[in-house]
């Protein structure tokens, strides 16, 4: 996947926000909460790191092209970086991606999320 690709699929998603912090990366929020990082290598390939459950964290981790998240997996957590599409291709990801919005979002508070227009009234 192509930075202007992550960028458009993270941007379809409800109430999503885009900033570029840390060194670069292409930071993509809900609620002021981060659900998925993305950074752009010098030879254009993208690591995208997203959130995920238990469940996927502990299959995804062993599969060629993924593996636990820097920083975040090492403090307990459940977050995957994909390092290229040899076992995850883009439509995946781009799945895995609005999962992590999912996840993401159902742990903002209820007030929020009604603000946002994510939780029924």
């Amino acid at each position: 996947m192509q930075i202007e690709k992550y960028n458009a699929v993270c941007g379809a998603l409800p109430h999503a926000t885009h900033v570029v912090q840390w060194g670069g990366a292409h930071v993509w929020k809900v609620g002021g909460k981060v659900f998925a990082i993305g950074s752009q290598a010098g030879d254009g390939t993208l690591a995208v790191s997203f959130k995920c459950s238990e469940i996927a964290f502990d299959v995804l981790r062993e599969q060629p092209g993924l593996r636990p998240a820097p920083y975040l997996a090492s403090r307990g957590m459940k977050w995957i970086q994909r390092q290229s599409g040899e076992t995850m291709g883009d439509d995946a990801l781009a799945e895995y991606l609005a999962e992590s919005h999912r996840i993401v979002a159902s742990g903002l508070t209820r007030r929020l999320r009604r603000e946002l227009g994510l939780d029924p009234v």
